[in-house]
């Protein structure tokens, strides 16, 4: 059926075309009211945002100043950031980012609208002096942690900060490039001091809501990476969607499970801080649901820290990429840790395969699962597949979130396609990105006038929710014949002797391209070439079974999870999935 249901401030109305804006038809006009209705907590209703009109959330602060003020009042002594060595309540972050705020004003003159770059594992340093910056109404340039100096001083000419801020092992990388002359401070170094002084009270900023409060850099799968501009309003925006979310699960179920702790949330992180899921969705998002995130001690990611973690603080969620995943189910002692606080276990990175949701559903089965489509250009507004669903449509990549919209766009950007018709899958709602730093051609590329963003994903809508092809760049065209490598990623993955794999197109005389598998073995397995070929071409077409097969080690990955295909053409390239 063409058509799709649009949801506002007093219900719902039908319109044609592929617009979606509410997940779907499930909750009744009487329960709309009561959650997004006129005068209801999550009121939405429509305004101007940059010339376009949008739906908004009538009741919002306007920075992230006035977020962090407010969390203070709400959750008062709930511990907000857990590290190896100390915690900060949430009453207790406002003292100490006032303090800090004030040194970063006197020590290196940072004030309104000013950069200042963040290079650093994550530590409480880190996020004391964001949440300063934000207060002061100055832009955080997040700095790739995993970057080589050569990144880094490129990222650091792009955006010319007024200060560079990091922990003494990244901001060594730094060593023989010309950086300009922003003034550095080491962390360890007491480049800002963290003891709070009961005098200094919060910067008055007076922030506008769509100024730019954060950069973060795309993850770079092909070229050099661009720093994607994101406003108070954007993460205000996607701190409330999380809340609305919430609060619609809770009107569908009002009676929380029986095994269901209460109090407060808490997630183990293992995003980075650099990254949109670490920042955005953990940090700052934090501020709006009183969750407590508990950090490991910085270095490679490991399982068993992981689950020793959430046995210990008795996390409630974890918030995860597929790889991860993959490995804390497969922990050979994952039984012997207490895990009965956990509820949910979210992610996103890619579609899920739906062997790994069968092999979460066999070894935690009462826990629920999020599976979430979004981007650092929408902070990470976009769809997700919730708990039966990701069963009953395993191989999608969920509905749109509450205030998202969704087209499915031809090649040509012009036309908005019909239920079922494959074309690039594009996005919007008041969580999308200012536009790229000091790059207009870039912005133009994805980002129009009206507020759309292009994701460069192909993909299609059916039923209410949405389905991933593949990125465009991935789409391998053989002999005329257009070909997603997710289709056979997720036939390679269920075989029972294949730990991880890629597939690529690859250049071919005749047909144009090829299919390539790349496939990392489990431990023990002499699975061979023609055995790959031979699973593939039981239920999938002859010319998606591979062409060639090669076996690897480890495929690299970038923050996000996702793998870094452009590599897999370089073979004298590599790429740990969590470095230090």
């Amino acid at each position: 059926m063409e058509g799709s249901y649009t949801r506002g401030a007093e219900g719902m109305t039908e319109q044609s075309g592929l617009t979606l804006r509410w997940p779907d038809g499930s909750l009744t006009e009487s329960q709309l009211k009561a959650i997004v209705g006129r005068g209801a907590p999550f009121e939405l209703v429509e305004e101007v945002v940059s010339g376009t009109s949008l739906c908004v959330f009538a009741h919002r602060h306007h920075s992230l100043g006035e977020v962090l003020s407010s969390a203070a009042d709400q959750f008062g002594e709930r511990p907000y950031v857990v590290f190896s060595d100390r915690e900060f309540t949430y009453s207790s972050m406002v003292p100490t980012v006032a303090t800090v705020a004030r040194q970063l004003e006197d020590r290196y003159g940072l004030g309104k609208g000013d950069r200042v770059a963040l290079a650093s594992a994550s530590c409480a340093e880190y996020v004391i002096a964001m949440w300063a910056a934000f207060s002061l109404g100055a832009i955080v340039v997040a700095l790739n942690g995993w970057w080589t100096g050569a990144e880094m001083s490129y990222a650091l000419e792009l955006t010319a900060p007024h200060v560079i801020l990091g922990d003494r092992r990244r901001l060594a990388r730094l060593e023989g490039y010309d950086i300009g002359s922003a003034p550095i401070g080491v962390f360890e170094d007491g480049a800002i001091d963290l003891d709070p002084d009961p005098d200094v009270r919060l910067p008055d900023a007076r922030v506008l809501e769509d100024e730019p409060c954060l950069m973060l850099f795309t993850s770079g799968t092909t070229g050099r990476s661009k720093a994607a501009v994101l406003s108070h309003r954007n993460n205000i925006h996607f701190g409330q969607a999380l809340l609305l979310g919430g609060a619609e699960m809770a009107i569908r179920a009002p009676s929380p499970p029986p095994a269901a702790p209460s109090g407060p949330g808490c997630v183990i992180s293992s995003m980075p801080l650099f990254h949109t899921s670490g920042l955005s969705g953990q940090l700052i998002a934090g501020m709006f649901t009183g969750t407590t995130t508990v950090f490991p001690e910085p270095g490679r990611w490991q399982e068993d820290i992981h689950l020793e973690l959430t046995q210990k603080y008795k996390a409630t969620m974890w918030s995860v990429v597929p790889t991860q995943l993959w490995r804390l189910l497969e922990w050979p002692e994952l039984d012997r840790y207490d895990l009965s606080s956990l509820q949910r276990v979210a992610g996103g990175g890619s579609v899920w395969p739906p062997e790994l949701l069968r092999a979460l559903e066999e070894r935690l089965p009462n826990v629920q699962r999020t599976v979430g489509y979004g981007m650092t250009e929408t902070t990470s507004c976009g769809t997700s597949l919730k708990s039966a669903a990701t069963f009953d449509h395993p191989d999608s990549i969920g509905q749109p979130g509450p205030t998202v919209e969704v087209q499915i766009r031809d090649p040509l950007r012009n036309e908005v396609l019909a239920e079922g018709d494959v074309g690039e899958i594009c996005l919007r709602s008041a969580g999308t990105f200012l536009g790229y730093w000091q790059d207009p051609e870039a912005t133009r590329a994805v980002l129009e006038v009206d507020g759309w963003y292009h994701t460069g994903d192909h993909g299609f809508i059916r039923d209410g929710f949405v389905y991933l092809g593949g990125r465009r760049t991935d789409l391998i065209i053989r002999a005329g014949e257009n070909i997603y490598p997710v289709e056979i990623e997720n036939r390679l993955i269920e075989h029972a002797d294949i730990l991880e794999t890629a597939v690529v197109g690859a250049p071919h005389p005749t047909l144009g391209e090829e299919v390539h598998a790349f496939v990392v073995r489990r431990p023990g397995s002499d699975v061979d070439e023609e055995a790959v070929r031979s699973w593939v071409a039981q239920v999938l077409a002859a010319f998606k079974v591979p062409s060639r097969v090669h076996f690897v080690e480890s495929l690299p990955h970038n923050a996000a999870g996702k793998v870094m295909k452009h590599l897999l053409q370089q073979p004298e390239q590599s790429s740990r999935f969590i470095p230090e």
